[in-house]
């Protein structure tokens, strides 16, 4: 069974720093593109960070480059690092595994997402 589990949420104050993480199972993560997406309350969810197969990433711009997505070596695991947070950073956050996959007459498309991890910042 595929399963992907986030860790590291928390509350912290504005202007500190909190690392998340997410472990995948079932998967071969380095075959599939990898992602964070949060949901205000309120709000619509929104990507975060992104990052490839080839290790291109991308972020929402109005992150500022405080944010920074990453995998590990193994590509086991991606990460998360979020500094200088906001209150506006408030949001549970979602790790998401995504594969696009060629067949025949069309394409099968794997969407895989995590339970998501509260990330609170207030003072």
């Amino acid at each position: 069974q595929v399963q992907l589990v986030e860790f590291g949420g928390g509350l912290v104050q504005p202007g500190g720093s909190l690392r998340l993480s997410c472990l995948a199972s079932g998967i071969i993560s380095s075959l599939y593109d990898m992602g964070w997406y949060r949901q205000a309350p309120g709000k619509q969810r929104e990507l975060v960070a992104a990052i490839t197969t080839g290790g291109s990433t991308s972020y929402a711009d109005s992150l500022k480059g405080r944010f920074t997505i990453s995998r590990d070596t193994a590509e086991a695991t991606v990460l998360l690092q979020m500094n200088n947070l906001k209150s506006e950073d408030t949001a549970v956050y979602y790790c998401n595994a995504k594969r696009r996959t060629p067949v025949p007459g069309t394409t099968v498309e794997y969407d895989y997402w995590g339970q998501g991890t509260q990330v609170t910042v207030s003072s």
